[in-house]
């Protein structure tokens, strides 16, 4: 008895002690596990991180440390990755020197703006994620309207201080989103239609490419990447710096929700889809279908005017006329507000499944079968599709003038699989893989800041279009090994 007893407290001691191991930070001057791109194992000399960190003006983390696990954590709760290494950067000296760490070690390697990367591409398993968070300057120039900010920005903070000179840029529809990620795919917002994708904004820029050289980007200096960071994503360097031109809009402005019932859905979604067809460009209207936590399911548009408000009520008041909706809030707001107003909904830490593509038009065909979808016995709670609303100064663009090629498309549309619990998860990404399965033949293209994991070579590259050849050629000049090829990846040539 007296040994069993021992041989049991030690081998609890043993693995007490190993878990232990495991849950200390680690220790200076020792080897440290990583992977490289291919998954194959690297072990890090303990001296090259200790050299690493010292030269950092920021932060070098490992497992264990203070601090690890928030830094490694992504808005999408689905993704639960490692990294061996956590460099947050305060400037552009630690990203060129986070780079070359990385190149020189063959690590895998991602790049962390605002973390919202709904495909989870902002942090990797066992590599080094270089992490711009720390990096929150922003600076308005009221008399050029002109704003410059740093890549670790996100647009409720950029927005904020816009508004205080009376100016605005488009700038997403989420305001915990990061400005970064959200240029560089091209960046659709509320006031897009009105003044152009958030990438078409976008003047200037100081980039540190994948060889680690740093370089000022704009019409008169290096034009061609300026050209491929409009849309072409984070596959040519680390963007640490964006300059904007800004524009003169009303803080207050006519927006909030139209919400149905779901049976009147179809009615509601035609009614609104012939009446988009001649919207203005200064509204803003998103569809969008959903399942509240309750079960309710509904039909609601996301609305923003932001022309003159007398001259708004005149412009919405057919949509707020059709029909009996459950709720119309529909009323002047801050327009920092209602960038704001689908925060909660998206709220950090959700499991988000997503697969979206762009539309011409808003089609019978695609409303019914997305309706018959959401109708479904079985739909999971926060089974949802959005209707994006695109065209108008966005459309104007030839496709040929930036990497975002897909000018034409005047909507996407967003399927959405969320759950708040693991469990629950499964669920929700196999109704969003149904639901997918039957309207992508009605999408052409879509939006790379959307673009899913599973997502195959041949739809990133029609995403592209006829820019795809002049990506690759970027794409070789500035990253011929493929350093950075967690977002949606332009493979260089062989």
């Amino acid at each position: 008895m007296l040994r069993r007893t021992f041989v049991t407290v030690g081998t609890a001691a043993f693995a007490l002690s190993s878990i232990g191991i495991r849950r200390i930070a680690w220790a200076s001057g020792s080897e440290l596990p990583a992977l490289g791109p291919d998954g194959k194992q690297i072990s890090l000399g303990g001296a090259d991180v200790d050299d690493f960190r010292a030269g950092l003006r920021g932060e070098l983390l490992t497992r264990g440390q203070d601090g690890y696990d928030a830094a490694r954590r992504v808005w999408n709760g689905a993704f639960d990755r490692k990294p061996a290494l956590i460099a947050r950067c305060a400037g552009t000296a630690d990203v060129m020197r986070s780079l070359a760490f990385g190149r020189a070690h063959g690590l895998i390697v991602a790049v962390r703006g605002g973390g919202h990367s709904m495909s989870g591409q902002s942090v990797c398993e066992g590599g080094l994620m270089i992490d711009l968070s720390p990096m929150k300057s922003v600076h308005i120039d009221p008399v050029a309207k002109r704003g410059r900010i740093e890549a670790g920005v996100l647009l409720g903070q950029f927005d904020a201080e816009a508004q205080a000179f009376g100016l605005a840029t488009t700038a997403g529809t989420v305001s915990h989103t990061g400005a970064a990620g959200l240029t560089l795919g091209g960046g659709f917002g509320r006031i897009g239609r009105r003044f152009g994708l958030a990438c078409d904004n976008m003047c200037a820029a100081e980039i540190v490419t994948a060889n680690g050289k740093l370089l000022r980007v704009s019409e008169q200096e290096n034009a061609d990447l300026l050209w491929g960071l409009r849309g072409g994503g984070g596959n040519f360097g680390v963007v640490t710096s964006f300059e904007y031109r800004m524009h003169k809009v009303d803080s207050i402005m006519l927006g909030g929700p139209l919400i149905y019932p779901l049976a009147q859905a179809r009615a509601a979604f035609s009614h609104f889809a012939d009446f988009v067809q001649t919207a203005p460009d200064v509204l803003y209207a998103d569809a969008i279908l959903t399942t509240g936590p309750g079960g309710q399911r509904i039909f609601a548009l996301d609305l923003c005017y932001s022309g003159p408000l007398a001259q708004g009520e005149r412009v919405l008041a057919p949509l707020r006329s059709f029909g009996k909706p459950i709720m119309d809030g529909v009323r002047p707001t801050p327009y920092v507000k209602l960038q704001q107003s689908a925060d909660e909904v998206n709220r950090h830490g959700r499991f988000s499944y997503s697969k979206s593509g762009f539309l011409r038009r808003i089609e019978p065909n695609m409303v019914s079968t997305c309706i018959e979808h959401v109708s479904e016995s079985t739909v999971p709670a926060g089974a949802t599709v959005i209707f994006a609303h695109h065209g108008g100064a966005i459309s104007r663009v030839k496709p040929a003038a930036s990497a975002f090629f897909h000018r034409e498309a005047q909507h996407s549309v967003l399927v959405l699989g969320i759950a708040d619990k693991a469990e629950d998860a499964p669920a929700a990404t196999q109704w969003a893989r149904n639901l997918w399965k039957a309207a992508e033949p009605m999408t052409n293209g879509f939006y790379v800041n959307e673009v899913n994991g599973d997502d195959p070579e041949k739809r990133i590259r029609g995403s592209y279009g006829a820019n795809y050849p002049r990506l690759v050629a970027l794409k070789t000049k500035y990253d011929p090994t493929n350093l950075l090829r967690m977002n949606a990846n332009i493979k260089p040539a062989a």
